[in-house]
Order: C-alpha cells, then sequence, then structure tokens
C-alpha cells in the first residue's frame, strides 16, 4: 500500500510503499477514507510531544492515530488507537475491534475528521453551564478550534462573543464569523491588560481557553476587582497551551474575582459526549455550523507537512 512513512524523529514523511497491515486477534482493518494532520501529529513526528516515545518507539512509522474510514463490511466509522508502525495516514491500516465509531450519515469523511474539535467548544455548556444570553471570551480564536468555538457560542445564543488572537488580519475574519469585538494580544503586558478590561463590559461570564500562558496570567491578573465588591463568577474552561504549558497564578486572582477553573473534560461522559456530538452532527448537516478544511491527496504529503499558509483551516488528507 501507499503510506505517508517517518523515517527519523523530526523528518518529513514520505509517500511511498509500505507493507499491508494483517489483522491479529480481535483486530480489523480500515480502508483510510480521511485524516486529519494537527499540531499533535507534528509534535509527536517531532519527538516533542509526551506521547512521542509511544508512536515512535519503531521506526519507519506512519504517523497520525486517528481518521476516518470504512470496515470490511462498507460501514463509514471514525477511529484511533492503530496498532504501530501502522498509523492513519496511509491507505489502510489495522485498530482493535471496537476502537471505532459509526459515522452519521450525510456527513462527508473530510468534514467527520474535524467535528471532535467542535467538541471543545461545546465546552461552554458541559463544563461551565453556560445559559444563554452570556457573555464568552474564546482566548485564542483564530485556530481551527477557536474559530469553531466562537461558531458554536453563537449557534449557543452567546449575548456578546470576545475573540483574541496574534493576527490583525485573521481576527478580522474571526469578527465576521460572529465575533462582536476582538482583541490581539501581541501588544504589551499593560495595553493586552487594559483591553481585558474595556472589552468586558458587564463581565466575562464564560472563558474558553485555548492560550493558557502569558495571556491568560494578564487576564486573571486584569480580572482582580480595584475594591472590594461581591464579584460576578467567571467560569475559565482550560483547553489548549498554544501560549504556554505555565502561568504563575496569584492567591488573590482566585480569591477575590470570582474565577472558577475547569478542564475541559468536565462533566462529559457517554451521555453528554452522545449529546454534544448529536448536536454538532445536526448543525453540520443544516449547514449551521461549517467546517473549513483543505483536502489534499496523500501523495502530496511531503509538502502538506510542511505548509503554514492554513490560516485556520484543518488540512485533510484524502488517501
Amino acid at each position: 500500500m501507499k503510506a505517508a512513512v517517518l523515517h527519523e524523529i523530526g523528518g518529513i514523511p514520505r509517500y511511498e510503499d509500505f507493507p499491508d497491515p494483517v489483522a491479529g486477534d480481535d483486530e480489523v482493518v480500515i480502508d483510510v477514507k480521511a485524516v486529519a494532520v494537527e499540531n499533535v501529529d507534528k509534535r509527536i513526528a517531532a519527538g516533542t510531544h509526551y506521547a512521542s516515545e509511544k508512536y515512535t518507539a519503531q521506526l519507519p512509522a506512519i504517523p497520525a492515530f486517528d481518521g476516518i474510514g470504512t470496515l470490511p463490511d462498507g460501514t463509514l466509522v471514525g477511529f484511533g488507537n492503530p496498532r504501530q508502525p501502522f498509523g492513519a495516514l496511509a491507505e489502510k491500516t489495522v485498530v482493535p475491534k471496537g476502537a471505532y465509531m459509526p459515522i452519521a450519515e450525510g456527513i462527508d469523511p473530510a468534514i467527520a475528521t474535524v467535528l471532535g474539535t467542535a467538541i471543545t467548544g461545546m465546552s461552554i455548556k458541559t463544563a461551565a453551564g453556560f445559559v444563554p444570553g452570556e457573555t464568552v471570551l474564546v482566548q485564542g480564536a483564530t485556530g481551527v478550534a477557536g474559530r469553531l468555538a466562537v461558531k458554536v457560542a453563537r449557534l449557543l445564543g452567546a449575548g456578546r462573543i470576545i475573540a483574541t488572537g496574534r493576527d490583525d488580519d485573521q481576527l478580522r475574519e474571526v469578527r465576521a464569523l460572529g465575533a462582536d469585538e476582538v482583541i490581539n494580544t501581541a501588544v504589551p503586558d499593560e495595553a493586552l491588560a487594559q483591553a481585558y478590561l474595556d472589552a468586558k463590559g458587564d463581565g466575562y461570564d464564560v472563558v474558553l481557553d485555548y492560550l493558557w500562558g502569558r495571556p491568560t496570567e494578564i487576564l486573571l491578573r486584569s480580572l482582580i476587582p480595584r475594591s472590594f465588591a461581591f464579584p460576578k463568577p467567571t467560569r475559565l474552561i482550560q483547553i489548549g497551551e498554544s501560549a504556554g504549558a505555565g502561568l504563575v497564578l496569584a492567591a488573590e486572582s482566585l480569591r477575590t474575582s470570582g474565577v472558577e477553573i475547569y478542564g475541559a473534560a468536565k462533566g462529559l461522559g457517554p451521555q453528554t459526549m452522545q449529546e454534544v456530538y448529536g448536536q454538532v452532527v445536526t448543525w453540520a448537516r443544516s449547514g449551521e455550523l461549517t467546517f473549513d478544511v483543505v483536502k489534499v491527496p496523500l501523495s502530496d504529503i511531503e509538502t502538506a507537512w510542511q505548509r503554514t499558509d492554513l490560516r485556520g483551516s484543518r488540512l485533510v488528507i484524502v488517501p
């Protein structure tokens, strides 16, 4: 079969022949239809992710650990956990039986790769108990997940949406997607703190945080009351860390600000996952929620892997 093959940690996957996978006991071979290439896949291949050792222990190997494909009976499924070295970026892969779930009818395989990304935006509801009319701040809104979060917040009935990012051109695009106000975080600390204060109005009810690091540290400092008051709660959902894995959290940032910090997995379980996935699928089918994807054939993986021009679109490889 043809596959994207990684020969060394930090290298670029090459389009070449690779042995076909053979299913063992309690395994099934998947015919791959679409695979989204995300930053985590590149970090694993580069050896900079905590899971790199697991996925690159045996080289050469095929990158990516989930995707969309068909079972031997033709059922379209989302799959994960392929047996190494058979990753997802190939014409075929092999996974344990049960390491897949059916994809709803009427969903294009390339779009199906991005449905899970939209679910992070739904955490304003599952983790923070969002109520229509509330104000939502999306930290890191110019990426794929952040843009979808802005759309999801609007569909859920947010009263105001404030979005942050580092690029003015992309922030204008995010405003067109539904953000009421935007904040450029690529400014000095004092200017950024003032921008958070100027945009918050009656307060941020929910913060969806894909950044962490410096911008969120400054945000939390900006929410400390200037005088004694009974603070309005701000529920911050921690999702990503594209601006840094850590921050300095002053005690008063929690003690007097009303800030509550949750992880994105709070409130998730089999029932809630089914509900939020069903909602995302319904929006996708109706066209209310749109997904920006760039489809590239597997044969172009070397060039696609190095692309830096996607501007909020998800790269999807189609074998």
